[in-house]
């Protein structure tokens, strides 16, 4: 097993073929799943709005850096496509992107860097 490296995922959708119970189910828990609720979790934040149109899912994935955004994508896509199963949600295809957060570099604004006054 090589380094572990942290990755935020957002999985995006198009809610397709939702039954009357399953848009029911999602327009009253709408609330709970708008823009206030976006969060990355290992659980995966389901976002959409009253239009179902469009979904997101916001992932923290957990795996070998050797594996790259490529496969923290392939398994928050995964957990994303279990979610939607268990809920009875019909969905288009799946796209996804993911951001190595162990590799990203931080700005601290108002700091100087070597050599400054």
């Amino acid at each position: 097993m090589g380094t572990q490296h942290t990755y935020r995922v957002i999985v995006r959708g198009t809610w397709n073929g939702l039954t009357d119970e399953a848009r029911t189910r999602l327009l009253a828990e709408v609330a709970d799943h708008g823009l206030t609720s976006m969060q990355f979790t290992e659980e995966g934040s389901l976002t959409y709005d009253t239009v179902l149109k469009h979904f997101s899912f916001r992932y923290v994935v957990v795996s070998d850096a050797e594996d790259g955004e490529e496969m923290a994508s392939a398994l928050a896509e995964e957990r994303a496509e279990t979610a939607l199963t268990a809920g009875g949600y019909g969905h288009g295809p799946l796209r996804s992107t993911a951001t190595d957060m162990d590799a990203m570099k931080i700005n601290y604004k108002g700091q100087r860097g070597p050599g400054a006054a």
